[in-house]
């Protein structure tokens, strides 16, 4: 639909031999005060300006956006495309399979349910790492991932072919992120002789990695993403802007990685949940562009919206080296600097908040055991270590002395249960080739350079690589009980390896590539070497990993490790060769060289010149245009799979992992109306920081879980259950695994750990898995409530967390606070988030979870108001507890979602009309 352009935006801009017509911002009054991130919503409400979702008065409410007020005014964002990964891609052309048959069964044209924006898909959520530390593990891990995935990624081609404006990026080529900024974002967009900015959201909370580029994007839920591509903008309040002004530059030794954690750890302490980020200053400048996307990366782990850096020089060049062609560039920088978009490190833009940083004070870094904002300095790391490590180890295993303050020096070594002021546990343990070593608590078992987040980066890449042979000179080697891991983002990583003839050192570590996707950071580890897994299981080993990713909370690793460090590549290589995160690295040698003479890590650690002459001699355009020519062709294995045909698909009712899940069953034309929640039951008790990863189902699929038990019911080997994200497109295995994570501690059961709860219709009310409780209090008629504390649903955009909380029967969860996504997903899957009155919690007014809850004034949103508070009243062997719930539906768009019963419902009823 045209704009109807109210404020006479419409203009030409001639590129070349090109011209395009644009939407120039300078006719909105306030325009030249707003933030970057601002102009880009301003010009995007220009262009999409229709009198009734987008209105004269939402342009001007931003043109004079009011810096230091409380977000109020409801906005309607149009991405200019969607982007997803297969794990969250899956389910949502599920989802459209499924509406295009829901359309045609109410009458309506199946044709309607189609991208109306450009939506790509990049399959790197499925490559495991089952095979490590040996020439072959990439391929054999691509064919292992083709098996178990076969039915998915035929049902993928199956989409490419029937929906218009989908594209699948196919396995093995590279991480989501990487790709978008190597390849597939435009910063500027071209499409039906318009050019506008280049805007997206992505069905993984990390698409803000494009941010670095100037492009404004963040990841959404699968169910917001889908709504997207069919044409319905995303609902927000315009948002306060923090101001995160750069000056100085990174001192030799730190790298991208304690950058970010550090950046990580301020914007948590300063709190920015909700808001925007933006960079400026003149340190912007020395900050390049593979760092801004580290940077940008990283925005959930601070809790932000974004984290976005505005064009400048540095994007350009970057677009040049990526490959893109002239005329983009031209584009580029003739559109930004026309838009006011141009950074210029001379101006203090108007922000809500400002916050700074000299990047001559940042130090090296890694951060855990379990949270990305937990930093430690490097040089603190062991005291650090040691610190937590009671936490994670049974009360026998320490005395006093391991209590205690750290001595100056460490007291001789034993073999008594605490040692070296430590907890400690040596285990004998003697490998599968006959090799005999031992294992005790801290040992690193899992060393991975994975995941988007530094794998875009050539400065640590490199770094890692150069550390890697300078190691392999001094005649160092990875320790034998390490898994070691390599997985870059895209294939030009391996490209310049080859170039700077680094491979083969990293190999020499056991750094063989294991595969191009997202593998350790999102649980993708693999299992450790049996003798390993056997030994940590039956010792109850507290054993650690250390990865070059962005999340690191508890049991997403790898079910054997309960401590997880993030550190830059170099560091992961470091820790490989120390085995232990005992250690510390300013102060103990990594081993001896062949003369004896200890090797440390200062002695081994490249300059910023070594990397930035190896980068500058080894890494150049013609790879990028060569691995990207054919970039969505794929290899053989792709395009000899067999493609299923036609409008609608043919759901195969044998399959396991690919199923009509059953939003829509019973669906009329009209909705029914909202009604009040009664005689719910507490389904979860939690505490705070409960993340999607413990809400959603994440990881392998254990034999003994309800979901492994459904697999075996039909017919699948323990072998091929493969694991929860590449099973996201069969709702019976996601309902199963929802609240499973072995680290949940539902306080409903106390005592337990996973997913269990207390089944209140059963006399007695005995420990049962939460979905089995679930099957009990639905077959009752009885809804379920969640209670939770702060944070709730932090952590990755996962839809399933919504979605399978929804159809479990949970109605309601009540919490102290919300992450931005988990909160919007709820509301999209019918489900109404409500908070807990200031200052009050579900333990400050004394609930249980043994409680029965009703909740009322709901129905007051049939009659189009959306309340304020609502009244929830728990009745249990006392006296009832009262209390006025703040009703978390923000916008009046998240209201239309709530009284249609989820966003799906409301869209299918929007085309229906049309």
């Amino acid at each position: 639909m045209a704009s109807l352009d109210t404020f006479g935006a419409k203009s030409q801009l001639d590129v070349g031999d090109a011209s395009y017509e644009i939407f120039t911002i300078d006719k909105v009054a306030g325009h030249e005060r707003l933030p970057y991130s601002l102009k880009i919503l301003l010009e995007n409400l220009l262009r999409t300006e229709d009198g009734a979702n987008i209105t004269a008065d939402h342009i001007r409410a931003l043109g004079s956006w009011d810096a230091a007020a409380e977000p109020s005014v409801e906005i309607q964002f149009t991405p200019a495309r969607v982007l997803m990964q297969d794990f969250t891609g899956v389910p949502c052309v599920v989802d459209l399979a499924t509406m295009r048959e829901a359309v045609r069964d109410l009458g309506g044209n199946t044709s309607k349910v189609n991208p109306l924006a450009p939506a790509e898909l990049v399959i790197d959520h499925s490559v495991i790492a089952d095979v490590f530390g040996r020439p072959d593990a990439f391929e054999r891990n691509v064919e292992i991932e083709y098996g178990r995935n076969q039915e998915r990624y035929q049902f993928l081609r199956w989409g490419q072919t029937a929906f218009d404006e989908f594209k699948v990026v196919p396995p093995g080529t590279g991480i989501v992120h990487q790709v978008n900024i190597e390849h597939l974002a435009r910063v500027v967009m071209p499409r039906g002789g318009q050019a506008y900015p280049d805007t997206v959201v992505g069905t993984d909370s990390h698409t803000t990695m494009v941010n670095g580029l100037g492009v404004l994007g963040w990841g959404v839920g699968g169910i917001e993403a889908e709504a997207a591509m069919l044409g319905q903008p995303v609902s927000m309040l315009i948002p306060r802007v923090v101001g995160f002004k750069l000056h100085g530059e990174l001192p030799s030794g730190a790298t991208a990685t304690d950058l970010v954690l550090t950046i990580t750890q301020l914007l948590r302490k300063h709190g920015v949940v909700g808001k925007f980020v933006e960079f400026y200053g003149s340190g912007v400048t020395a900050v390049p562009l593979a760092n801004r996307a580290t940077i940008g990366n990283m925005s959930p782990e601070f809790g932000s919206t974004c984290a976005i850096f505005p064009i400048d020089g540095e994007t350009i060049e970057y677009l040049r080296l990526t490959g893109r062609s002239p005329e983009q560039l031209a584009l580029v920088e003739a559109y930004a600097k026309r838009q006011g978009m141009w950074h210029d490190p001379a101006v203090e833009p108007v922000y809500s908040e400002y916050l700074e940083l000299d990047l001559s004070t940042v130090v090296p870094s890694i951060a855990g055991p379990k949270r990305p904002q937990d930093r430690v300095e490097l040089s603190n790391a062991k005291t650090s270590f040691r610190a937590v490590l009671p936490d994670y180890v049974k009360n026998d295993e320490t005395d006093e002395e391991a209590e205690e303050s750290f001595p100056a020096s460490d007291p001789p070594a034993s073999n008594s249960r605490a040692t070296n002021g430590r907890a400690s546990k040596p285990t004998p343990v003697t490998a599968a080739d006959g090799t005999v070593y031992e294992l005790d608590h801290g040992a690193v078992v899992i060393a991975s350079i994975t995941s988007c987040t530094n794998t875009s980066n050539p400065q640590v890449m490199l770094g890692a690589a150069l550390l890697a042979k300078k190691a392999v000179e001094r005649g160092l080697h990875a320790k034998p009980w390490v898994k070691t891991t390599l997985a870059p983002g895209s294939k030009v990583v391996m490209d310049y390896y080859e170039k700077a003839g680094l491979t083969p050192y990293l190999e020499k570590l056991g750094f063989h590539l294991v595969g191009y996707g997202c593998v350790t950071c999102i649980g993708n580890s693999g299992p450790l070497p049996e003798e390993i897994s056997a030994a940590v299981q039956h010792n109850d080993l507290a054993v650690v990993s250390v990865l070059s990713g962005n999340r690191n909370f508890e049991g997403r690793i790898n079910p054997d490790v309960k401590m997880n460090y993030l550190a830059s590549p170099p560091l992961v290589v470091a820790y490989a060769i120390a085995g232990t995160m005992d250690i510390d690295l300013a102060t103990d040698p990594l081993g001896t060289d062949a003369d004896g003479k200890p090797v440390f890590l200062g002695d081994i650690w490249p300059t910023p010149a070594e990397v930035q002459a190896t980068i500058n001699s080894s890494i150049n355009s013609e790879m990028f245009a060569k691995d990207y020519a054919d970039v969505f062709a794929g290899d053989e294995r792709w395009q000899s799979l067999p493609t299923p045909t036609g409008d609608t698909f043919a759901w195969d009712g044998s399959s396991t992992y690919v199923r009509k899940p059953p939003y829509f069953e019973g669906m009329q034309a009209q909705p029914a109306p909202v009604g009040d929640i009664a005689g719910a039951r507490v389904l979860a008790k939690l505490g705070d920081s409960v993340t999607t990863d413990h809400i959603s189902p994440a990881g392998s699929i254990k034999a003994d879980s309800p979901a492994g038990k459904y697999l075996a019911e039909h017919g699948v080997d323990r072998r091929d259950f493969n694991s929860y994200g590449s099973r996201r497109g069969n709702h019976e295995v996601m309902i199963r695994g929802t609240f499973a994570n072995i680290r949940l501690r539902n306080q409903v059961a106390p005592g337990t750990e996973g997913g269990f709860t207390r089944d209140f219709t059963v006399e007695g009310a005995p420990v049962s898995s939460i979905y089995d409780a679930s099957v009990n209090y639905q077959a009752a008629g009885l809804p379920l409530v969640v209670l939770a504390g702060k944070e709730y649903g932090s952590g990755s955009s996962r839809d399933w967390a919504a979605k399978g909380t929804a159809l479990l029967g949970v109605k309601a969860v009540v919490a102290e606070s919300y992450e931005r996504i988990h909160r919007s997903n709820l509301i999209g899957m019918g489900v109404l988030p409500l908070q807990f009155p200031a200052g009050q919690t579900a333990d400050s007014l004394g609930l249980t979870g043994e409680e029965t809850f009703s909740i009322t004034g709901v129905t007051a949103l049939n009659d189009g108001v959306t309340p304020k508070t609502v009244r929830v009243v728990a009745t249990g062997a006392g006296a009832p507890v009262e209390f006025d719930a703040v009703v978390r539906i923000d916008t009046p768009g998240e209201a239309d979602y709530y009284r249609h019963g989820g966003i799906l419902q409301f869209v299918l009823r929007k085309m229906l009309e049309g």
